[in-house]
């Protein structure tokens, strides 16, 4: 049997230097919500690239291996992967904030959690012209959920995309990766042409103007590039790893948000295509020195609590006051790490391998039950009483 080209082949379902740079980058979120790195928010950025990638593979995957693809299979995997830590983060969160937490957060809490439970937040904030960059205002404990809907609203739309690619007679990753260069470029026109100078919350948190975030992880998951890229650095993949890993830090420590206006005109989507082309070349050259360090155990097991991490940290960090000195900085990273690591070995990977109750009609059953626990949760937390007015003063 001829072996095949590396880059003629299928991408690897699981490569453990994607889990170290996962990890890498809900630190660099961490760092950043602690205002500790200014450019710490691109770690989302990277979030995205990697889900472009990842969700591509696993849906070219799929065709490949079966000539279609379920939809319902595919989204039932996405449920039983995000929703169930996604609920309980809602509901312990929600709960502590109208026991403990000031009326203002609580408001705040009680509004946003449907828009969260309905994976619209980023357009919720949006509507209520709330800035991204005020992010230590603690007036808020979802709002960076805007990214998980982001990314909910990509794994909702991009299947049936590729789906309506499915053709007879094969093509299918060509077709997709002109489909994926296509809406990249667009997404980068809109983020150019809505940027604004005063506060680029618009073109940050927007899904059309953050698509090509995604969709350059998606481009790069498809053999034509695959193979394109693996002949362009033909033997000098560790070399371009480590040039690729340094442009990234470079932009990193460059960028602090509010004041990079070149960002949005362009340097976004830079950092998205060198993250896309980073994870390429590290999923089909796994032995580099760089890939190596990005497997390494710590590193790695970030990258394996990363989505819990991710949803605990900011409500822990708003609670706990981070950033606000060094005693509750590093307690609210403590806390969040241990209940990220909750999160994944008592409720995500027990229902993700282990629950046959969360598959087939009793999953569907379970899902319902669980969107009716949070709209009652909701509904039935009273509001806190509304603040009294002093007419003394106003006369």
């Amino acid at each position: 049997m001829t072996e095949l080209h590396p880059g003629r082949q299928p991408p690897k379902a699981h490569v453990l230097a994607l889990d170290g740079l996962r990890g890498v980058a809900v630190l660099g979120v961490l760092l950043f919500h602690a205002d500790l790195l200014p450019g710490g928010f691109l770690g989302v950025d990277l979030f995205f690239t990697l889900s472009g990638y990842l969700i591509t593979a696993l849906l070219l995957r799929e065709v490949e291996r079966g000539g279609f693809l379920s939809l319902t299979a595919f989204w039932g995997r996405r449920v039983r992967r995000l929703l169930p830590a996604l609920v309980v983060v809602l509901v312990v969160v929600t709960v502590v904030v109208r026991a403990i937490g000031p009326d203002d957060l609580v408001r705040t809490t009680l509004a946003d959690g449907p828009w969260v439970q309905a994976n619209l937040m980023n357009w919720h904030l949006l509507a209520e012209n709330s800035s991204y960059w005020d992010r230590f205002g603690g007036q808020r404990v979802f709002e960076h959920l805007w990214s998980i809907a982001v990314e909910e609203q990509f794994y909702l739309v991009w299947p049936v995309v590729v789906l309506f690619l499915v053709r007879p007679g094969g093509r299918l990753e060509r077709r997709v990766a002109v489909v994926a260069a296509l809406l990249s470029v667009a997404s980068l026109v809109l983020m150019v042409l809505l940027a604004d100078a005063a506060d680029a919350t618009r073109v940050y948190t927007g899904t059309d103007t953050r698509a090509f975030s995604v969709l350059l992880g998606a481009l790069v998951a498809t053999r034509p590039v695959r193979v394109a890229l693996l002949h362009a650095v033909g033997r000098w993949t560790g070399v371009v790893v480590a040039l690729l890993v340094a442009c990234l830090a470079l932009i990193w420590v460059l960028a602090d948000g509010v004041g990079s206006a070149w960002l949005f005109s362009g340097g976004l989507f830079a950092h998205s295509l060198l993250a896309a082309l980073l994870i390429g070349l590290i999923a089909r050259a796994p032995g580099t020195l760089v890939a190596n360090g990005l497997a390494w155990r710590p590193v790695r097991w970030f990258g394996e609590i990363s989505y819990g991490l991710y949803l605990w940290h900011w409500p822990v960090f708003v609670l706990l006051g981070a950033g606000q000195g060094w005693v509750r900085t590093g307690g609210a990273f403590v806390v969040s790490v241990l209940l990220a690591a909750s999160s994944k070995y008592l409720v995500e990977d027990p229902i993700r391998f282990r629950a046959a109750w969360a598959h087939g009609r009793t999953g569907v059953v379970v899902f319902a039950a669980a969107m009716a626990v949070l709209v009652l949760l909701w509904v039935l937390l009273p509001l806190p009483a509304p603040p009294a007015i002093d007419l003394t003063k106003l006369t």
